[in-house]
């Protein structure tokens, strides 16, 4: 009796050892248990590349952008973000193509370190030792929706945790897609103030996402020379189309950055710490069409390098607006169509497979101008599925009383953090 209890136990034992062995392998839901490295070791030379490949793309954006109508803004440095976490998964002509677009020049075990650096040394720009002055925020977060159980690689995870502080967080798109959008998008809201909502609209995942890989970025900062608010008043601005309209027009004297063009002129506005500055782009009348076709990384360049201290009789209409984009179509008209196309997108570095691609990239930006200072907010979502000179004695008057563009860029890194461009101030 003892021996056939014996050979029982051992048969059953050896049956649930077959069929464990027969079983699919549940994989472990999708995590990673890195740190992010907060002194990643970081040439000057490389974060110099990034930035000045970064402000590329920043242009080569604005520059497929600019035939919308209506005001526009945008943060290509939100963009480029959410989509280096990408590049991170990306193989072959995919991974080529996406380097050529975003104008990445350093190979990618550089590449991923010196965003991390970049993203370090700006969310140090709050930081203030006046009591007396409110703190220039900028806050920067990425997050990374991974579907529960797909098997993404670790090493992929990895250099997402570890490079840009990347919560990895498991979802569900196959039974709750929706419920996955709407989490994502209290993210954003958290992650900008409030000022990005709804950014991934319904319908945009379905049961076939596996993953969205998300940026947040919120900026708000004063002036270091604030419009006095009793010097505002009504004034006109004159529109593309010759028609008027009466804004509220900012007035201030003070010694700024200044330049004049050919067809244009440029005033920078530093904000409050000294660390970031708006930069402001008057084409002459009648030039805006032939100065933003003109414009290019270097043309750019030079008239930063150009801008010299004068004083400035300067009025700056009030404005507030926000822009949405859906990229898919611009990314891949800059050349990048692989990365959109089911057939051809190799990211196999994502999971070993090359079933996924971008379905879309979704793009949402906010902007509030007035006397006291700026606020600017941005967010970006890459949703992927699975498929088959000394200052000048001169003074100068710059009303800005016609269609402009501008700039709000950190200081020391010269990084552009947003662009945009402004027809109608009242809009």
């Amino acid at each position: 009796m003892k021996n056939t209890a014996v050979r029982i136990f051992l048969f059953l034992a050896a049956a649930g050892l077959l069929l464990a062995a027969c079983s699919p392998a549940v994989p472990d839901p999708v995590h990673s248990s890195l740190q992010r490295e907060t002194a990643p070791n970081v040439t000057s030379g490389d974060l110099q590349t990034l930035v000045a490949g970064n402000n590329a793309f920043t242009v080569d954006l604005y520059q497929t952008l600019r035939s919308k109508d209506g005001n526009l803004f945008c943060s290509p440095f939100s963009i480029s973000l959410a989509l280096a976490m990408t590049r991170a998964g990306a193989g072959g002509r995919t991974g080529e193509q996406m380097d050529a677009v975003l104008h990445f020049r350093l190979p990618p075990e550089r590449l991923h370190p010196a965003y991390n650096a970049l993203d370090l040394e700006l969310a140090r720009r709050g930081q203030s030792d006046d009591q007396d002055d409110e703190p220039l925020q900028l806050n920067i977060a990425n997050g990374v929706w991974a579907q529960q159980e797909h098997p993404f690689l670790p090493e992929y995870l990895d250099l997402l945790a570890v490079n840009y502080g990347a919560g990895i967080h498991p979802a569900d798109f196959v039974a709750n897609a929706d419920a996955v959008r709407q989490e994502i998008n209290t993210w954003i809201s958290d992650g900008t103030h409030g000022r990005i909502e709804d950014l991934i609209p319904p319908g945009a995942l379905s049961p076939l996402t596996r993953m969205v890989l998300a940026n947040a970025i919120y900026f708000k900062a004063d002036w270091q020379m604030p419009f006095p608010s009793d010097n505002t008043n009504q004034a006109p601005f004159f529109r593309l189309d010759g028609t008027v309209v009466q804004v509220e027009m900012m007035h201030n004297r003070a010694y700024l950055p200044y330049a004049r063009g050919e067809n244009f002129r440029a005033v920078e506005l530093p904000y409050v710490g000294g660390t970031a500055a708006m930069d402001i782009l008057v084409p002459d009348e009648g030039q805006l069409a032939a100065f933003e076709a003109g414009l290019d990384a270097e043309t750019l360049a030079m008239i930063l390098a150009e801008l010299q201290p004068v004083e400035v009789e300067l009025g700056l209409p009030t404005f507030t607006f926000r822009s949405q984009f859906s990229l898919a179509g611009q990314l891949a008209g800059l050349g990048m169509p692989e990365a959109f196309d089911p057939a051809r997108a190799d990211f196999s570095g994502m999971d070993g497979l090359r079933d996924l691609f971008i379905s879309d990239v979704i793009h949402q930006a906010f902007v509030a101008v007035d006397e006291e200072g700026t606020e600017a907010a941005a967010a970006t979502a890459v949703i992927m599925m699975a498929g088959a000179a000394p200052p000048s004695d001169e003074g100068v008057r710059l009303i800005i009383d016609r269609p402009f563009l501008f700039l709000i860029r950190d200081i020391p890194s010269g990084q552009i953090l947003f662009i945009g461009r402004v027809l109608d101030p009242a809009e």
